[in-house]
């Protein structure tokens, strides 16, 4: 049995005292986020013209409507603190920490009970069933950690911030982030197309076993598939994929990374066997799928058409803990147990999951598609950019 580690009421709204210890971890994270916006790269630099302008045939109306409702339930007060121009660099200060640093938006624990469906739904319809699921899931497994340290009060399942970003009542580039503790979720939609990514999912625990959720379970099919692949493998595809005998610290391209240069490592995927890449694909779904149907088929088709170029990358047990990830030119996956923060267990463990997806060489927050937007359709003092290094 692992032991809990009391916190008290951790900090996860804004601080009654700014310590020094608060100031430096904020400092720093303000000082990543005002870098400007290259991408995910590699140590060869950004790769340019990897996503292009263009129709995807989704049908965004709902989803157009949904924001568009959700605007007009706001006060002038609301609306002031929870809508943001497309290039506010507040985009890039979410953080999957519980404590509080650069929270932003409106909390949706401070909504009523319309307000808060209104805003719910303009996640719904940008998210397949499964995919809203999982989140909910998260958030109330994010209960579960409060009931279980008795914390609710900086614990629960409505302490997420959501803003609104562009203005999709004029039919302009738009989009929305979710951000809080094991749930960041940055969504864009230029036209029809849509990015879902920088997306941040985590858990401690990933069961829960008693309380309000009792039974809600995360992350079993990521953990299970990545597991399947690897242990498929044979010695030499195993020789090929490990890249550590040990688990990172953290993931590499977590929060306030957004201009990490990571090289492609582990086994090709061009290196698999029929069956294994089977298990690949599944795996690849998991994440992909997060999206509703037609825009995850438009995601899944752009992953494989690198799919020569992509690489599965491991490091662990797989029978105890491990990290993997995936690789490509146009999506980054990457999935680790980790210690405790509110257990006692000093040493990874599969009670507490991170995960990511980003779409590297500049796709994060659409900011290509962002700029091929603005050089297309606008002159120089449009709107409708990629997220800048200065809060307007």
């Amino acid at each position: 049995m692992v032991a809990l580690r009391k916190r008290g009421n951790a900090p996860t709204r804004k601080p009654d005292v700014w310590t020094p210890d608060l100031l430096e971890k904020v400092a720093w994270r303000v000082k990543a986020a005002d870098e400007p916006l290259r991408g995910v790269g590699t140590s060869s630099g950004i790769t340019a013209g990897l996503f292009p302008l263009r129709s995807t045939g989704a049908d965004v109306g709902t989803v157009y409507r949904a924001a568009e409702n959700y605007l007009a339930g706001l006060t002038p007060k609301q609306l002031a603190e929870g809508r943001f121009p497309m290039d506010d660099v507040s985009w890039r200060h979410w953080n999957n920490g519980a404590r509080y640093f650069l929270r932003h938006g409106l909390c949706l624990e401070e909504f009523d009970d319309a307000q808060r469906g209104r805003a719910l739904a303009v996640i719904r319809e940008s998210l397949s069933a499964d995919g809203y699921g999982q989140m909910i899931d998260l958030m109330h497994l994010n209960r579960t950690i409060g009931e279980l340290t008795g914390d609710e009060h900086g614990l629960n399942e409505w302490l997420y911030w959501f803003s609104l970003y562009g203005e999709p009542e004029n039919g302009g580039p738009w989009g929305w982030q979710l951000d809080g503790h094991h749930v960041n979720i940055n969504c864009v939609f230029v036209g029809d197309q849509m990015v879902l990514t920088p997306t941040f999912l985590g858990a401690e625990p990933v069961v829960a076993g008693s309380g309000r959720y009792a039974g809600t379970v995360a992350f079993r099919h990521e953990e299970a598939l990545g597991q399947e692949l690897f242990t498929d493998l044979d010695p030499k595809q195993r020789e090929r994929a490990v890249i550590a005998d040990t688990l990172p610290e953290e993931l590499f391209v977590g929060a306030f990374r957004d201009n990490v240069a990571l090289d492609y490592r582990g086994l090709p995927l061009s290196r698999l066997t029929p069956g294994q890449r089977g298990t690949a694909l599944q795996l690849l779904d998991r994440y992909v799928n997060r999206a509703a149907a037609p825009h995850a088929r438009v995601r899944r088709e752009e992953v494989l058409a690198h799919e020569g170029d992509t690489h599965f990358a491991w490091a662990g047990d797989p029978d105890g803990t491990f990290y993997y990830r995936l690789h490509s030119p146009v999506i980054l996956i990457e999935f680790e147990h980790m210690p405790g923060v509110y257990f006692g267990n000093d040493h990874p463990s599969r009670r507490h999951i991170h995960s990511i997806v980003r779409t590297p060489h500049g796709g994060d927050y659409g900011a290509d598609l962002l700029r091929l937007h603005h050089e297309r359709h606008h002159g120089p003092q449009a709107t409708g950019r990629a997220p800048r290094t200065t809060k307007s």
